[in-house]
């Protein structure tokens, strides 16, 4: 009898999970383009990527790459893609598994989101400046090396999230019932709110309605729990010195940091500008997203390369090669 009772307590558990998860992925309508412009599709190794566009073909390109969480997408650049479309040809993909691009089931991976990045700019770009975040950072340097662009810049870049990979928190959120649980626990509106303030942004009024309400939405898209599930067994890391990536590169880098960063604090971005020999820009009153929390002030220091202004400030930090970093004001 226990045992019986055991076994429908179970089941009944299950179904109450399997009922939520149902009703969590019926809520979540079809995502519209977070940029304006011009909406098309890619199509790379069997998926469907989704990029919007703007700007006059004719000049120069400039492609952003969004950065890698469970919520990840393109959205991210709402801020500065209008701007830079008045002076460039603006592309902005999503990501294979994210957004408003094909999500199946695969075991994604570092290299095939390198891979990915590399094919995307000889296929859709000529001699591009790159913007990219986070671990697409890590991405795009590698891809660089076979790549023809024009510039990189780098917000926050990391090759590794995770220490080590773990291959059974990879199984378990792949599965049907209790990964697909655990992943809408963690990706539930208090969750997306709470990671954005904790470690996303430096103020938290950025962490708007809005913000919250389209990252749900891309977090509970048909199959959108695949592409996570990588990321959190970390296996979307790559096993790259960054440090070594970058300083082999023939190509101008720039490296842009929040002074506030927590998950990527900024001593590392002072440490990666030094090997790299890179070009470092710290911004005052921001976590990893200042291209979020300051996008004009991103854009007009960042890509114009126009002297500081605005009330966000910002400090420029040159290293030469083996010398320590020099600060102007």
């Amino acid at each position: 009898m226990k045992l019986r009772n055991v076994a429908l307590g179970a089941l009944g558990t299950a179904g109450l999970i399997g009922a939520a998860n149902r009703l969590l992925g019926r809520r979540a309508d079809d995502l519209d383009s977070p940029l304006d412009g011009e909406t098309g599709t890619y199509r790379w190794r069997g998926f469907d990527v989704a990029y919007a566009e703007a700007g006059d073909p004719d000049d120069p390109d400039i492609c952003l790459f969004h950065g890698i969480n469970a919520s990840g997408s393109s959205h991210e650049f709402r801020g500065i893609f209008d701007a830079l479309a008045e002076e460039y040809h603006v592309i902005a993909p999503d990501l294979p598994g994210f957004g408003r691009s094909d999500r199946p089931p695969l075991l994604y991976s570092g290299s095939l989101y390198t891979t990915f990045v590399g094919d995307f700019l000889d296929d859709m770009t000529e001699d591009a400046t790159v913007i990219a975040t986070s671990l697409a950072g890590a991405y795009t340097a590698v891809a660089a090396a076979d790549a023809d662009i024009e510039e990189l810049i780098l917000v926050c870049p990391d090759a590794t999230t995770f220490e080590g990979q773990r291959p059974l928190v990879r199984s378990l959120v792949r599965t049907p019932l209790l990964g697909t649980a655990l992943y809408n626990i963690a990706t539930c509106k208090p969750a997306i709110r709470y990671f954005n303030a904790d470690h996303g942004y430096h103020d938290e009024a950025n962490v708007t309605d809005e913000l919250v309400d389209y990252q749900w939405a891309t977090a509970h898209q048909p199959g959108a729990r695949f592409a996570p599930a990588s990321f959190f067994g970390g296996f979307l890391d790559l096993d790259a010195d960054l440090g070594d990536v970058l300083a082999d590169l023939d190509v101008p880098v720039t490296l842009v940091w929040g002074r506030q960063a927590t998950v990527s604090p900024l001593d590392d971005g002072e440490t990666l500008a030094k090997r790299a020999n890179a070009r470092l820009l710290v911004f005052d009153e921001s976590d990893v997203q200042p291209h979020v929390e300051h996008a004009d002030q991103f854009v007009r220091r960042v890509v114009r390369d126009e002297e500081p202004g605005g009330a966000t400030s910002i400090e420029i930090e040159v290293p030469g090669e083996g010398d320590p970093v020099e600060t102007e004001e």
